[in-house]
């Protein structure tokens, strides 16, 4: 390994986007998950909250040891935060100077909210040419819809996942998790990066317009072309997907439940064998993954008396043993003593000024080279303002104190 790469891997050692600078002005989720990514990645960046309450997401959560949110942790790691007030001409100001020296604009704002405070895309681009301004919103910059207020839920709806999420006999469901709000700010970062790569090539800024709805849509598969060129209407189907057979749980001798994925022809084969049946996979009615979904209920229930037969231990390794995919359904409790887990280091730990030691989900995908990394939990409120404010904006100290007498900062 030669000098210059040893060099480029050292610097950038705290991932691959650590030569970008990003401000964000969002809340809640959307945006500042899309901070998430980019910041995992060694991403600079900057949080800009409202001086007297901060991001709501700071309250947020179920539980709340010592009142605190243990949410807030996780969704600002690895940023920095500065307070300032938006709402103010001087606040407005010192945006700008930040938007200068940086690459990246996030923010998740209702609509036309930055366009007010004279914080429009067209405003920065004078300002910086190359901005890539990131906005994340329910419905989109433009259409009929783009004004409404739009949380994730809304577009998780209007994206057609809430539909088909559930049991046929009750009322659509929503996951467990915000993942409207995670699926726009998944493809609002890959956004990001899109037009990072043409600001940096040839100095052209733009907007990424990541919508909830669009992004919920994006995720739907071939739901619309069954519609209209077949009619079908993708309905709740509870734990299975329609016709792909079979992918289910499956009931074992002890209580446990284990999902078993065999819808692949030849990984049909294999769990055959494994049931000791291997005539099954001849058998005209399960030969094919067409016709293993047309009797779809009557080989889940011909699985299911074999699993019921084993053990969940033991179950799991004879589906192993054969090749066949199979796995627990785990909540965190099992996630943090899994060796796989541990092998692959998916659970760090890092230290919580008043909770102490603190567990989260590490980086995601894994870099050989240039790997994420996870560098700390989410800041105080304002805690970098003199780093950005006096070492990256070169304001004075005798001007910080009036800006923050006047409520700007």
């Amino acid at each position: 390994m030669d000098k210059d790469y040893q060099k480029i891997l050292k610097r950038f050692g705290n991932g691959p986007l650590s030569d970008v600078r990003v401000i964000e002005a969002g809340q809640l989720l959307a945006g500042p998950f899309c901070g998430q990514l980019l910041a995992d990645f060694g991403a600079e960046v900057i949080k800009v909250e409202d001086p007297k309450n901060g991001d709501p997401m700071r309250q947020w959560g179920r539980e709340k040891p010592h009142g605190l949110s243990l949410w807030w942790p996780v969704v600002a790691r690895n940023k920095k935060s500065v307070t300032l007030n938006l709402r103010s001409e001087q606040g407005q100001e010192i945006f700008k100077d930040l938007v200068r020296e940086s690459d990246v604009v996030i923010e998740n704002f209702r609509p036309m909210t930055m366009e007010r405070w004279g914080l429009s895309y067209e405003e920065l681009s004078k300002i910086n040419p190359a901005i890539v301004m990131v906005r994340v919103t329910g419905y989109g910059q433009s259409g009929p819809y783009a004004n409404k207020a739009g949380y994730g839920s809304i577009g998780e709806a209007l994206g057609g996942l809430r539909y088909i999420t559930g049991d046929p006999a009750t009322p659509p469901s929503r996951s467990g998790i915000s993942i409207g709000d995670s699926l726009a700010a998944l493809f609002a970062a890959l956004g990001a990066l899109s037009a990072l790569h043409l600001a940096r090539e040839h100095g052209i800024g733009q907007v990424v317009d990541s919508a909830i709805y669009e992004a919920v849509l994006s995720m739907t598969e071939s739901l619309i072309p069954e519609y209209v060129l077949t009619g079908y209407v993708r309905e709740r189907t509870g734990s299975i997907l329609p016709n792909v057979a079979p992918s289910n749980l499956y009931p074992t001798r002890d209580g446990q439940m284990i999902v078993i994925a065999a819808n692949q022809d030849t990984v049909f084969a294999r769990l055959a064998v494994a049931m000791g049946k291997p005539e099954l996979k001849d058998d005209p009615r399960y030969s094919s993954h067409a016709a293993r979904g047309a009797h779809q209920i009557e080989l889940d229930e011909l699985i299911a008396q074999w699993t019921n037969t084993l053990g969940g231990d033991e179950l799991a390794a004879l589906l192993d043993e054969h090749g066949v995919p199979q796995g627990r359904i785990y909540t965190a409790k099992e996630m943090l003593v899994d060796p796989h887990f541990k092998a692959r280091n998916d659970i760090v730990t890092l230290e919580h000024r008043e909770l102490g030691e603190f567990p989260m989900h590490n980086v995601a995908p894994r870099l050989s080279k240039t790997p994420g990394s996870v560098r700390w939990v989410g800041p105080e409120l304002g805690e970098h303002n003199n780093e950005i404010y006096k070492g990256l904006l070169g304001i004075k100290t005798e001007e910080l104190e009036i800006l923050q007498g006047q409520g700007v900062i």
